[in-house]
């Protein structure tokens, strides 16, 4: 899996505390500089005024303030399982890679046995994983082995039967049917600085299924790249609190 900012609103953070005092000034905002806008809010330096006042929105759930600053992600190899679940999420705008037309003619099924295209869970080649609802706790060696190896040729054996059936003239959105749900799928996905903790909320917590832990612990990172103010308030304060902050 891979994540990658592909383009964000610039000043994130400064467009946030204009938007935000744009509620409470006489003045218009669109004629006002930076320092004047935030000329009655604490702080020594523009920089601590913006940190003051992005603690005090998040801090009061003024939370709309924070749907002005929009950002770009491109997803590279996420199951078609984690794609499902993050697109469900409201307010996210997504492009999804396309299995009608984008075929896997070329791959080769043994190296899908070894872990291309399609995506290997934790529990299937370590005993010691437990994830969520899973029936008993860790296994023995001999178990996960065999676990491995059905999982291997199940999905070794799909994308043969797969490129066989593309072969007899099947197209490619009705051959896919028999391709496994941790098929490998590359994604863009948009959304605002406020629907991103939404999401952090809901798929970074710890009862979240792994991959999507990882790929919004991996948005996340690059959250706090982008707009580190809201991100550092977000990560040491609000985190896995289930803060309710989807529109």
């Amino acid at each position: 899996m891979e994540v990658k900012l592909l383009e964000a609103t610039d000043d994130p953070e400064e467009v946030i505390c204009s938007a935000a005092r744009n509620d409470y000034m006489a003045e218009f905002v669109g004629e006002q500089s930076f320092e004047d806008i935030m000329e009655s809010i604490e702080g020594d330096g523009i920089e601590e005024k913006k940190e003051t006042l992005i603690g005090q929105l998040l801090n009061h759930g003024h939370f709309g303030p924070f749907e002005h600053a929009q950002a770009t992600f491109a997803v590279k190899g996420i199951s078609r399982s984690c794609m499902a679940q993050i697109t469900r999420h409201r307010h996210v705008s997504f492009d999804v890679q396309s299995m009608r037309y984008v075929a896997f003619d070329d791959v080769d099924p043994e190296n899908v046995a070894e872990g291309e295209m399609v995506v290997t869970p934790p529990s299937a080649n370590d005993p010691d994983w437990i994830g969520r609802n899973q029936k008993g706790g860790a296994v023995d060696d001999e178990t996960v082995e065999k676990r491995e190896e059905i999982f291997r040729e199940s999905v070794k054996r799909s994308v043969e039967d797969y490129q066989e059936l593309l072969d007899l003239g099947m197209p490619p959105e009705d051959a896919r049917f028999v391709l496994p749900i941790g098929t490998e799928v590359n994604m863009v996905m948009s959304m605002n600085a406020r629907m991103l903790m939404h999401v952090a909320d809901m798929r970074a917590a710890a009862d979240a299924q792994w991959e999507i832990r990882e790929m919004t612990e991996q948005v996340l990172d690059l959250a706090k790249e982008w707009c580190p103010l809201t991100f550092e308030y977000y990560e040491e304060n609000m985190k896995n609190r289930k803060n309710r902050l989807a529109p």
